[in-house]
């Protein structure tokens, strides 16, 4: 399925969710080559925000993470590949024209939304999980202080008992 598949090229690079330049490519059906030079021409529409170019230590990181990456002469680019943000691949819509781009980009509008959603919906959660926590470890403040008296006097019978006995 397309979503399944958008969802998997879609990675965390630099604390955003992005799509790199040869992963969109694939799914747009044309070379990266033709999608990277559709984008410089038009690069008045990607600020820094819509599209960055990896780092060479962040590409290298994301290929010895990734098993899809390929190593090895001329199976990737020798050129770093751009990162393109949600509102980025939504921007690439205006510069590639094809009926396929547009489809495609519906369908990854589609996953970043979800993803955006679930990820929402994540922290409701745990902000639910913690406020339990925190209810119940205040609740049972009295039974820990308890634990820790008796096992402290515990000790200290042990410590009582070990004692060397003066006299009788």
């Amino acid at each position: 399925m397309l979503a399944e598949l958008i969802q998997e090229k879609i990675i965390e690079v630099r604390g955003q969710k992005v799509m790199l330049d040869f992963d969109l490519a694939e799914l747009y059906d044309t070379e990266t080559k033709v999608l990277k030079q559709a984008v410089r021409r038009n690069l008045e529409r990607f600020p820094a925000d819509f599209m960055f170019e990896l780092k060479k230590e962040e590409y290298d990181s994301l290929r010895s993470q990734s098993v899809t990456l390929e190593n090895g002469r001329g199976k990737y680019s020798k050129y770093l590949p751009f990162a393109f943000t949600e509102h980025g691949v939504a921007m690439l819509s205006s510069v590639l024209k094809s009926t396929k781009a547009v489809e495609v980009n519906i369908s990854i509008m589609r996953v970043f939304v979800f993803i955006r959603q679930y990820a929402l919906s994540h922290i409701d959660l745990t902000e639910k999980l913690l406020e339990l926590e925190n209810k119940y470890d205040i609740q049972f403040l009295d039974v820990y202080e308890a634990l820790k008296f008796l096992m402290d006097e515990k000790q200290s019978q042990l410590d009582w008992n070990n004692r060397k006995q003066i006299g009788f």
